[in-house]
């Protein structure tokens, strides 16, 4: 997938924030949501101007980020 063309950053849409492309829905808004267990079916029902690819891009995004850090965790 693409995600490239569906995310986009731009400083004068939430403050910089990665958006999903044409809107003001974060990236991380998506993510957090999927994280406490929502369905992708239940966010195309909260936000039915989304589309199945806008939300896994947010997916895709979010893999590109952490793929490209060199963070690394260490034994308590």
């Amino acid at each position: 997938m693409d995600w490239k063309n569906l995310i986009s950053v731009d400083p004068k849409v939430m403050y910089g924030k990665p958006v999903i492309a044409g809107t003001r829905v974060p990236v991380d808004l998506i993510l957090e949501k999927l994280a406490l267990g929502s369905k992708v079916s239940e966010l195309l029902e909260s936000y039915p101007h989304l589309k199945r690819e806008q939300i896994l891009a947010c997916l895709h995004y979010a893999t590109a980020q952490i793929r490209n850090e060199d963070s690394y965790l260490t034994p308590a």
